[in-house]
């Protein structure tokens, strides 16, 4: 059979079953389009997270009382500076601050701001500050998130800390945090350290938390057993269990997806399988008739082939594409809630565009081999019945 006929019959046949194509073409694109959503916005913020943990220390040491975390003593710092391994040792104070009449709360972060063993990530948001400016008074850098909910209650220039002692804290509003850092600042405040100490009750001689790293890896496990013999009271928390914890959490909102992605491929294949098994008596006819004039069984099922090929390809692009337009350019409205939690402030984020050709090509096959095969066994039915019967 020549090329070219075989090709103009397939364009006149994909023409005649428009209608019927088309439908396939949007249950096909919307069940491609919200897996290719889900997986493009759980491959960015993790991503984003797992960027922002690198620059975050090895361990975080802090002191435990009856189970439960309690401020650390600043003496810790020279205790674990002493131990050999260990470097860029850091205290920090933060805490969550709760604004009671609306149920919402802040995450207040004081940090040394001539310690250049500070974190590398609050440096960066740091670069532009004018220290000397920002110094001259009790000032505080605040997420997008908080700004817009401080504007909401009037609070524009300034707001007034409740301090654990009964007092009151008024701290200048000096600028906002970049957008870029929404993600992770969003319902973020920075400032000075003994400021954040000011406002949570803690001592000169107290700090949340001590931060440090390690360089050799090797040397890890050695390091947390020195801890425990240095500090009876003293919890160790390793970057790669808060790793861990953020695959796992990703990895299990998009697998309710893919599991509900499972059950809709599935149904979908049912009734194309059940609608190509019961087929029109025109298209039983058209086989027949091809049969009848010399094509082979063969060349039927290649027809049939090609003619599902155009339609499995079109739909992949189109709701791939619209999947990338949602997430990254439209920041996927309704979808980033259910990743990101809507509890506290409202958190607007632009995703880092991130597409992972494995997993596309992983959906591709999911998809486009039950398609297939759910229009070719029906077809092949058909196809080898006699020519005769087949027209009947």
């Amino acid at each position: 059979m020549e090329n070219s006929a075989f090709l103009h019959f397939l364009t006149l046949l994909l023409f005649k079953q428009r209608s019927k194509h088309i439908g396939a073409v949007l249950i096909s694109v919307i069940i491609i389009f919200l897996l290719s959503a889900v997986l493009f916005l759980s491959s960015s913020l993790q991503h984003s997270l797992l960027s922002a943990l690198h620059k975050q220390g090895d361990f975080t040491v802090t002191r435990v009382q009856a189970g439960k975390p309690v401020n650390t003593p600043v003496e810790w710092v020279d205790k674990i500076l002493d131990i050999n391994g260990v470097t860029q040792v850091a205290s920090r104070v933060y805490g969550r601050y709760f604004f009671a009449p609306r149920e919402k709360s802040f995450l207040v972060v004081g940090i040394d701001l001539f310690d250049k063993q500070n974190n590398q990530a609050l440096q960066t948001l740091l670069k532009d500050v004018d220290l000397k400016r920002f110094l001259s008074k009790d000032s505080m850098l605040v997420g997008e998130g908080v700004r817009k909910f401080l504007q909401t209650h009037y609070f524009k220039d300034d707001f007034t800390f409740k301090t654990p002692k009964g007092t009151f804290k008024k701290v200048n509003i000096y600028q906002t945090l970049p957008r870029q850092a929404d993600l992770m600042a969003n319902d973020m405040i920075i400032m000075p350290i003994d400021l954040a100490r000011e406002i949570f009750g803690l001592g000169e001689d107290e700090v949340t938390d001590i931060t440090f790293n390690v360089p050799n890896d090797a040397e890890w496990d050695n390091i947390i057993s020195k801890l425990h013999l240095l500090f009876y009271d003293v919890r160790v928390i390793e970057k790669r269990e808060v790793k861990k914890a953020y695959e796992n959490l990703y990895n299990y909102k998009g697998g309710l997806f893919l599991i509900l992605y499972l059950v809709s491929i599935v149904t979908f294949m049912l009734i194309l399988y059940q609608r190509y098994s019961m087929v029109y008596s025109t298209e039983r006819k058209e086989i027949g008739i091809l049969r009848a004039v010399g094509w082979s069984i063969k060349d039927i099922l290649k027809l049939k082939f090609y003619e599902n090929l155009v339609i499995v390809m079109i739909s992949f692009i189109i709701g791939v594409v619209l999947a990338y337009l949602y997430v990254f350019v439209w920041d996927a409205p309704l979808l980033s809630h259910i990743f990101l939690g809507g509890s506290n402030l409202a958190n607007h984020v632009t995703f880092i565009p991130l597409v992972k050709f494995g997993v596309l090509g992983s959906i591709f096959l999911f998809y486009a081999v039950p398609f297939l095969a759910a229009v070719l066994i029906p077809a092949w039915k058909i196809a080898v019945t006699p020519p005769k019967e087949a027209m009947q």
